[in-house]
């Protein structure tokens, strides 16, 4: 499977499991589906047969409210059934809103923000004194999640120790939780907060995936990597676009869900098969009226609020 074609499954598997739950985060799952799906089409080492093995690199999506998109790419690389997707939320699913390392192919579970460059920092210290000079660790991070002071601290320790072996990947879609990242805490610019930590800085389009694949495959003598991947949250469907609203919301039955599901079947790539609703769904009328806002509920809001994500 290519990595487009597992990103644009990765996003129709995003859309169902959203739908079917009422779960939050699809703005962030679409977001950093192309990072997730160039990591497991392209550059990640590992064993759908084997999780555990011991020659497989490490991967923390850090951001784990968008945990539907490392469930989904798990599932499209055999490490469980498809099927099980659509529990996603469930009561007694393993699949639960924020990662779970109940799952096979999950090295740490994540939720709350910040922990998983620490964690990431560790496992690639650790490889690096038992002589593992053949694996990587990579660690998905969110920009809002850069607020985190434990974010800095891996950060200066990774730098310390050289950690070469060590790739972290900021999905920059420029939004958290309640608003943009820099008027709830700025973040930018981004890029030179990294090199004043002695990291080796990659800025990329986090949607081309040539440009992931090369930024994720480079290597670095004596530093810490970290691509900062620009995004657009909510990418790929576009009354979810830079729309703060589908940090939390769902899509709901009737024109939202349709609407999703259609835009996606316009960009469907040769090969690739929609299991839930093989040729799209109805068309549902009537569609908003530009800066009608009854059906999208476009969300923007002018205040100060709390929130990491």
């Amino acid at each position: 499977m290519t990595s487009e074609q597992l990103a644009w499954k990765i996003r129709r598997h995003g859309i169902e499991m959203t739908h079917l739950s009422g779960g939050s985060h699809i703005g962030a799952i679409l977001s950093v589906a192309d990072i997730i799906a160039v990591l497991y089409a392209n550059i990640l080492i590992f064993d759908n047969k084997n999780p555990k093995w011991q020659g497989r690199d490490r991967f923390i999506l850090s951001k784990g409210h968008a945990g539907a998109a490392i469930y989904a790419a798990l599932a499209e690389n055999g490490f469980f059934d498809v099927e099980e997707l659509k529990t996603h939320y469930a009561n007694g699913s393993r699949l639960s809103g924020h990662v779970s390392h109940h799952l096979p192919g999950i090295d740490f579970s994540t939720g709350s923000l910040g922990h998983g460059l620490s964690v990431g920092a560790g496992m690639a210290f650790a490889m690096k004194q038992n002589g593992n000079t053949d694996n990587r660790v990579f660690v998905v991070m969110g920009d809002g999640e850069c607020n985190e002071g434990s974010v800095w601290e891996a950060a200066e320790f990774a730098n310390h120790f050289r950690l070469n072996n060590l790739v972290a990947v900021v999905d920059h879609n420029k939004m958290q939780s309640l608003d943009y990242c820099d008027k709830t805490l700025e973040v930018s610019p981004m890029a030179k907060r990294w090199e004043a930590f002695g990291w080796n800085v990659i800025e990329i389009d986090g949607h081309d995936h040539s440009a992931l694949k090369e930024a994720l495959s480079a290597e670095n003598a004596d530093k810490p990597t970290v691509v900062i991947a620009n995004t657009v949250k909510g990418k790929g469907i576009s009354f979810m676009e830079m729309d703060i609203l589908w940090h939390y919301r769902f899509p709901h039955d009737g024109w939202e869900y349709n609407c999703a599901v259609n835009e996606l079947h316009k960009v469907k790539p040769d090969g690739v098969e929609d299991i839930y609703t093989p040729d799209g769904c109805p068309e549902t009328t009537p569609e908003p009226e530009a800066g009608d806002h009854t059906m999208c509920l476009t969300f923007k809001p002018d205040y100060r609020m709390g929130g990491l994500e």
